[in-house]
């Protein structure tokens, strides 16, 4: 364990910043998990919705850090792929 007050303040900082970052990835999860679970019902109205509030999750993540800005686009790009295969049958 640090001894410096520097170096303590740091760690408890870091500590805060893992569990902000851990829920913020838990709720990018449930988003998809929504969107993908709506788009297996074929309901195009729900999966829409939680579309947008998945890809607001996910933009603001990014934004943040939490994940990185990339994977947050991929996985927009395989959402957004997969609301269109429901709404255009």
């Amino acid at each position: 364990m640090a001894n410096h007050k520097s170096a303590l303040k740091r760690h408890k900082q870091s500590l805060k910043r893992a569990e902000r970052n851990r829920a913020n990835r838990t709720r990018v999860k449930n988003a998809v998990k929504s969107v993908r679970l709506a788009v297996l019902e074929k309901d195009a109205a729900t999966a829409n919705a939680a579309f947008i509030h998945a890809t607001s999750i996910l933009d603001k993540t990014a934004g943040k850090g939490a994940i990185h800005h990339r994977t947050a686009a991929r996985k927009i790009s395989r959402l957004a792929k997969a609301v269109k295969s429901i709404t255009q049958v």
